[in-house]
């Protein structure tokens, strides 16, 4: 069955026929989704789908552009709802300076990123990583954290080069891999996914984001993750049967300990 390692079923996109479309899932294929939080404050839209459906569990955490509003509070309430039993990571959380330019604004992502992985640490929690624009300052933050008892995790969305990629996978992390695979213009993604071991590799939607093709630009479902399955399969000189079974396993090896 497939595994949704990155989901975001609470997002508004969904409101309209949310219960219709996760009651969908067995039929589709797909056996687990992990939803993930992003926005301070916004945790309780995870924890009623995790309390719904089975088969959701959940990722707590904080998107870095929200660091700026970020509290201890905040913090406290990540690590309160990290003990839940269907909770499985610390995520999404990281770096993004795509929209964030200034440096005061770098810091403080940092700090509260790092302040997230030590929860992580902490707790004996996976996490799911969130980069954009800011690849070296999150390789040396994630290095820095493996080089201590971390439980693992997943990059999630991974977009940079392989030289990164390699970095990563010798730290043992896993690779999550979406829609974004099946672009045509995704030459860099799939030479990433050409050299990364199955073995260490996630299937993910980010829905209702990035859609594969031939649906990109409409909302996305973990429905749609047999599109990215086949296109690594086809990568892999393998059957999509095989990626779906493998990184299954992967992804209940990681966040199901």
């Amino acid at each position: 069955m497939i595994f949704d390692t990155h989901a975001h079923y609470d997002d508004e996109a969904f409101d309209e026929d949310r219960d219709q479309l996760l009651s969908s899932m067995k039929d589709g294929g797909v056996g687990c989704i992990v939803n993930v939080c992003a926005s301070a404050g916004g945790f309780d839209g995870t924890l009623k789908l995790m309390e719904a459906y089975p088969f959701v569990y959940g990722a707590v955490g904080v998107h870095p552009d929200d660091a700026e509003i970020m509290t201890q509070d905040t913090l406290d309430e990540i690590r309160r709802l990290s003990h839940m039993e269907k909770m499985v990571a610390i995520g999404e959380i990281g770096l993004d300076y795509y929209w964030h330019k200034e440096e005061s604004e770098h810091q403080r992502q940092q700090e509260m990123f790092r302040a997230q992985m030590d929860i992580a640490r902490e707790e004996k929690l996976p996490f799911m990583i969130h980069s954009r624009d800011a690849a070296e300052d999150t390789l040396h933050i994630v290095r820095d954290y493996m080089k201590k008892d971390m439980s693992g995790g997943i990059i999630h969305c991974f977009s940079y080069s392989k030289e990164i990629a390699a970095e990563y996978l010798k730290m043992g992390l896993y690779l999550g891999i979406g829609g974004v695979l099946t672009f045509k213009n995704a030459k860099k993604l799939k030479e990433v996914a050409a050299m990364a071991p199955l073995s260490q590799i996630v299937l993910e939607t980010d829905c209702p984001y990035m859609s594969p093709e031939p649906h990109r630009g409409k909302r996305n479902s973990s429905l749609n993750l047999p599109y990215v399955a086949a296109a690594l399969a086809e990568i892999k000189g393998i059957t999509p049967e095989e990626v779906i079974a493998v990184t299954e396993e992967n992804a209940k090896k990681l966040l199901f300990k």
